[in-house]
């Protein structure tokens, strides 16, 4: 079995009365294409990914990225379930906005996205100024959060940001004011921190959009195990524990219910 596959991407319209080429197809929206398909590939995080090739051919405007085959297998898969659901509310966040951004750019210049992979009979999606592939704005709201982690950089040329190596969610960007940057004293880099964070989340699958991040508090955090304490924490325990019937103290919890 090959070891690579590819994703193809094939644009049809008009600019004017131009059909649409790769002679005719402005870097820009080449430049577009590229971002959406990083995101729709790879959602989460990017860093490790596989190498992604790339090459443009004609049939009005064929995009052909090529990588590793089992990303391949599991994005057909994925086109299966968009196909079958008419719905994008189930897919991770950044693979949400690439398709919204296929259908955004459908509707405003009347672009058909057919998009598909080298798979035999391989799934495929339309995007067209038919069909309406969005999320749901209802089920995101907004809520605060509490990250705890490791700072991996901080600052930024136009906005300024933490980086935060989190356990569960890799590397998660938090936009921070620049007056709270230049007024902290000492250096944050390389050192555990709690921060907190205002952004939006799913309300269904508690996904939080990652991308849009607000600093709010940060909080020192050293995480330790405090060997003194939690034995401490045992020795009062065991008082009552000696004099409790396991059994029936979880009746008692439990009441009525069964």
């Amino acid at each position: 079995m090959d070891k690579t596959g590819f994703v193809e991407i094939q644009v049809q319209g008009s600019i004017g009365n131009m059909e649409l080429s790769p002679n005719t197809y402005d870097i820009r929206e080449i430049g577009s294409i590229l971002i959406n398909v990083e995101s729709l590939l790879f959602p989460n995080e990017k860093k490790d990914r596989p190498l992604i090739s790339y090459q443009i051919e004609a049939g009005s405007v064929r995009h052909i990225f090529k990588t590793s085959i089992q990303y391949i297998i599991g994005f057909n898969a994925l086109l299966g379930q968009i196909s079958e659901n008419e719905n994008i509310d189930f897919l991770d966040l950044p693979t949400a906005r690439a398709i919204e951004d296929f259908q955004q750019v459908a509707i405003k210049k009347g672009y058909s996205f057919y998009i598909k992979t080298s798979i035999p009979q391989s799934n495929e999606i339309i995007v067209n100024r038919k069909t309406r592939y969005f999320r749901s704005e209802a089920v995101w709201a907004m809520a605060e959060f509490y990250f705890y982690g490791r700072v991996v950089d901080v600052g930024g040329k136009d906005k300024a940001n933490i980086h935060l190596q989190t356990e569960q969610l890799g590397v998660i960007r938090i936009e921070t004011p620049v007056s709270f940057l230049e007024h902290y004293e000492g250096n944050m880099l390389y050192r555990n921190f709690g921060i907190r964070a205002s952004g939006i989340q799913h309300s269904d699958t508690g996904e939080i959009d990652r991308l849009n991040l607000k600093f709010i508090e940060l909080t020192e955090y050293e995480p330790k195990y405090d060997e003194v304490y939690l034995n401490s924490l045992r020795a009062k325990a065991s008082q009552w524990i000696k004099k409790t019937d396991p059994d029936s103290w979880l009746k008692s919890i439990r009441g009525s219910y069964e």
